[in-house]
C-alpha cells in the first residue's frame, strides 16, 4: 500500500471477529490510499497535481496537508511535501542513458526549488490549490497518518492488542501476553540484519534512510529530498523515531535526516517525539531520548 509493503496483526479469541476488523481495516487503508497515492492514476493527490485544484476535497486530506504544513513550520522547512519536482528532475535525469554521475545540473536544481514551498499551498475545508508547475508527494507522511487511521478503527472496535504496519509500525497497547512489541532497525549495511530493537508499547515506530531508494550506481542520490538545497540526505544512514502518533514519527523522521544531532535534541521538547535513533555516515548509533 502505498508503494510500500503493509501487514497487521490482530490478537482476539474469536477468529471471526478478527477476520472481520482485519477487513475493515483493510477497506479503510484502501479507502485513504485512493486519496493519497502516487502510484493511483485516479487518486485524488493525482488530480490535485495534475489540474492544481481540489474542490470540496475529503476531510482526511485537508488533515493531512495541513499537518504537513504544521511540520514544516516546527522544522524550519525541512519537512516538505511540495518536493516531488525534486523527485522528477532526479528521476528523468538517471533515466538517461548518458546521464551525468554528478547529478542534474545546477541550474535545473534552482528551476525545481523554485516550484517547492508547502508554504504556497492553500489548504482549505472547500478547496485545496497549488501553484502552477508544483507538484505533492505525501510519502514522507502518507504512511503514518494511515496507520494512525487504522489504530482508530481498530480501537473503536475494541482491540486492545495489536500491531500496525501501513508502512509505518504502531502498537495498540502491549502484546497479550504483557511483554513490550520490539521493532528492529534494519543495518544500512548489511541486507536482512537488525541494528538495534526498539521495545515499545502504545508508541509508533518510523525510520527514514538514505539506502530505502537510491538513483544511481554509486548510491550518492537518494530519495530524499533537502527542501532547500535540492541535494539528497546524506548525514545520517538512517534516522528512526518514536512517538504517540505514526504521523508525527513518519514526517519527524524525514526532516530529522537532515539536521545534526544537536539540533534535533534542541527540537524535542516542541514535538511529541520520545526517542530518536541515528546511524550516522560512519556507522555510529546516536540514541536522543526525550
Amino acid at each position: 500500500m502505498l508503494g510500500a509493503v503493509a501487514t497487521m496483526e490482530v490478537h482476539c479469541e474469536d477468529r471471526s471477529r478478527a477476520d472481520r476488523l482485519i477487513a475493515l481495516a483493510c477497506a479503510e487503508a484502501r479507502r485513504l490510499e485512493r486519496l493519497f497515492s502516487l502510484y493511483l492514476n485516479d487518486s485524488a493527490l493525482v488530480e490535485l497535481n495534475r489540474t492544481g485544484i481540489l474542490v470540496d476535497p475529503a476531510a482526511e486530506m485537508v488533515d493531512l496537508l495541513s499537518a504537513s504544513q504544521h511540520y514544516s513550520r516546527l522544522t524550519g522547512g525541512l519537512f516538505d511535501v511540495t518536493v516531488q519536482p525534486l523527485w522528477d528532475l532526479y528521476a528523468s535525469h538517471f533515466a538517461q542513458d548518458d546521464a551525468d554521475p554528478a547529478g542534474p545540473a545546477a541550474a535545473a536544481i534552482h528551476a525545481a526549488l523554485a516550484r517547492v514551498g508547502s508554504d504556497r499551498m492553500t489548504v482549505g475545508r472547500d478547496r485545496i490549490v497549488i501553484p502552477r508547475g508544483m507538484a505533492i508527494t505525501l510519502n514522507g507522511i502518507a504512511q503514518g497518518y494511515v496507520t494512525d487511521k487504522v489504530v482508530d478503527l481498530l480501537r473503536a472496535h475494541g482491540v486492545t492488542h495489536s500491531l500496525v504496519d501501513m508502512g509505518e509500525a504502531r502498537a495498540i497497547g502491549a502484546r497479550p501476553d504483557g511483554r513490550s512489541w520490539e521493532v528492529g532497525i534494519a543495518d544500512p549495511d548489511i541486507e536482512g540484519q537488525t541494528k538495534a530493537v526498539l521495545p515499545i508499547v502504545d508508541r509508533a515506530v518510523s525510520t527514514s534512510g538514505n539506502y530505502g531508494f537510491r538513483f544511481d550506481p554509486r548510491a550518492q542520490f537518494n530519495h530524499l529530498f533537502d527542501p532547500q538545497t535540492g541535494g539528497c540526505a546524506h548525514r545520517y544512514r538512517s534516522v528512526t523515531t518514536v512517538s504517540r502518533s505514526a504521523t508525527a514519527a513518519d514526517a519527524l523522521s524525514t526532516a530529522f535526516s537532515f539536521m545534526p544531532d544537536e539540533q534535533i535534541r534542541s527540537l524535542l521538547p516542541r514535538v511529541d517525539i520520545d526517542r530518536v535513533y541515528l546511524i550516522n555516515d560512519a556507522g555510529q548509533s546516536i540514541d536522543i531520548a526525550a
